[in-house]
């Protein structure tokens, strides 16, 4: 009996706390809103001036369009049983080329995209601004404005650039080609957009799915798209070169020795015809062990033209083979609006922050500071 009236006591106890807690909260926001309310006037004036800063700001900011580009490329596989091998079982004779793994494959996108000699091609390209106006990519983003406070950023470094050119001469850029090594030599201008290439142009691969996104961010939103679609085209061309270089060089070693066993065998055949209408009426058995001696020569030098002929053929086969398949699930698409945060957005930011720093400041930094003071007195 006696512990349930302790239970039931303690329960009207808590009861009694929470509603006393309630009315606490209670008169804790309501003096918290009076505070608020009277210091209205404040926080008018701090959303007028993070209105002000806000529109600036978001002014400031140039637009910029943003073209997402996606294909599916080919994945590495056994080519046993492409055209080659096809190829291979028609003309017989054990006609094989060897199948080899890809040193370069869609993974790598994301690095070729954005690697030095990629984005050196690619800023020489030229793209149509407007219907009368062309340039090249390097001229364009000369043209791209920038917020009014990177220049002030940038304003001490540039006068610094400005007073060493005046004593220093600036190489040019050399794009030097193989001489022991592959070397490019930039100077700090190219450098400095090269480095902006790689933030504007960038290339992502699923692992999963080796799907890869080009994507591409620029003032433009014609030019993006351009420059979306060459950035693809000029990454397929890449891969492709590097995937049907050995089989190119195979093919065309392979032609040059086609010709020099034809040459042969002509000359062959040629000895042996001209030996046969020289030697037709006579019965020798020295003419014919020459004649012998010659028809093999001949039926030797054919089969060794025959065999260099399907190789050829299987070299030429595996060329095209070797090209791989890019299915461009996504094409570039000209957008019609800003990416990005919009203007409207970063206003409404900047106002809400200039208003909950007002309040703060009004409802604890003013009382942190009086209290300072009194401690410092």
């Amino acid at each position: 009996m006696s512990t349930l009236m302790e239970q039931a006591s303690e329960k009207e106890i808590k009861q009694q706390q929470d509603i006393h807690t309630d009315e606490e909260l209670e008169i804790d926001l309501m003096d918290l809103l009076r505070k608020i309310v009277s210091i209205r006037k404040s926080i008018y004036k701090a959303a007028g001036i993070g209105l002000l800063i806000g529109i600036i700001i978001a002014i400031s900011i140039p637009r910029k369009y943003t073209v997402e580009v996606t294909l599916s490329p080919e994945m590495g596989a056994s080519k046993g049983g492409g055209l080659s091998g096809l190829a291979a079982s028609f003309l017989g004779s054990g006609v094989t080329m060897g199948d080899d793994t890809d040193a370069l494959n869609a993974s790598l996108s994301a690095d070729i995209v954005s690697s030095t000699p990629f984005l050196l091609e690619l800023s020489t390209m030229k793209i149509s601004v407007s219907k009368d106006e062309n340039m090249t990519l390097n001229a364009y983003l000369d043209e791209e404005s920038l917020p009014w406070w990177s220049y002030v950023i940038g304003f001490p470094s540039m006068l610094i650039d400005r007073i060493n050119s005046l004593f220093t001469e600036e190489d040019e850029s050399i794009y030097s080609g193989k001489v022991n090594q592959r070397i490019i030599e930039l100077s700090k201008k190219e450098l400095k957009k090269i480095e902006t290439l790689k933030k504007m142009i960038v290339a992502i691969v699923d692992k999963k799915t080796s799907m890869t996104s080009v994507t591409v961010t620029l003032q433009n939103p014609k030019v993006a798209a351009v420059i979306a679609d060459s950035v693809v085209k000029k990454l397929q061309e890449h891969i492709i070169d590097y995937r049907t270089y050995k089989a190119k060089e195979d093919c065309l070693y392979l032609e040059k020795l086609f010709k020099e066993r034809q040459q042969e065998y002509y000359v062959a055949q040629k000895k042996y015809a001209n030996y046969i209408d020289s030697h037709d009426n006579v019965i020798l058995q020295s003419v014919r062990a020459e004649q012998e001696r010659l028809q093999n020569d001949m039926s030797l030098a054919y089969q060794v033209y025959s065999q260099v002929a399907s190789q050829l053929q299987v070299a030429r086969a595996k060329v095209q083979e070797e090209k791989p398949v890019f299915a461009v699930v996504e094409p570039a698409v000209v957008p019609l609006y800003p990416s990005g945060i919009s203007r409207k957005i970063c206003v409404l930011v900047f106002v809400f922050l200039f208003v909950c720093i007002s309040v703060f400041w009004k409802l604890f930094g003013e009382k942190l500071q009086n209290r300072l003071e009194e401690i410092r007195g």
